[in-house]
């Protein structure tokens, strides 16, 4: 599919707790549309391989990415470290010094299911100790309604989790249709 042709570009910042299906709808978005995805995750997994790198340093690593990304003025998707109210106001300060249009994600699964997911060892997956997945928990902060947050099931097929999401998007996007101009008598479409 083509990339998203939108007024303003927009920094999909995705939320909620291990499990819920945050990269899920992440990667099936970006595959999508073309865009930029950065992932605190993906980039875990290609420093070690599993969960002993400090999370500090993947941060940093996301951080610089999207920096990078950002100069491109395509839509990005973020995944990772979003969980506090804190983390979240950063990245949404980072995209509008940018000129780029904040969207938060919040892709909600009770915590249970989010629980078994994110503790199921899979290939290719870092997965929680429930240890660790109950102390993201407990750390996780859930958006405001001042954050203005898309609200998602985590339980939904992607196909409906994107039409909620485009319909929001909808509002920003540009018309691509071909300008038409007359040179000499002729209608010529320039694109």
């Amino acid at each position: 599919m083509k990339p998203l042709s939108l007024a303003t570009p927009h920094l999909i910042i995705m939320v909620g707790i291990p499990g819920s299906g945050k990269s899920f709808f992440a990667e099936h978005f970006a595959t999508t549309f073309n865009a930029p995805f950065v992932s605190h995750e993906k980039i875990s997994t290609e420093l070690a391989n599993d969960n002993s790198v400090d999370p500090a340093i993947v941060v940093r690593i996301s951080n610089f990415l999207l920096k990078e990304l950002l100069k491109s003025r395509q839509t990005i998707v973020y995944e990772g470290m979003t969980d506090t109210r804190t983390a979240r106001q950063v990245l949404t300060k980072i995209a509008r010094d940018k000129g780029y249009e904040p969207l938060l994600v919040w892709v909600q699964t009770e915590s249970l299911a989010a629980k078994q997911r994110a503790t199921k060892s899979q290939r290719e997956r870092l997965h929680l100790t429930d240890e660790q997945f109950d102390t993201i928990l407990h750390r996780f902060t859930p958006p405001s309604t001042l954050e203005k947050p898309i609200v998602i099931s985590g339980k939904h097929t992607y196909a409906s989790q994107l039409r909620i999401v485009l319909k929001h998007l909808a509002v920003g996007r540009v018309e691509t249709v071909p300008e038409r101009k007359i040179i000499e008598g002729r209608h010529i479409t320039v694109r």
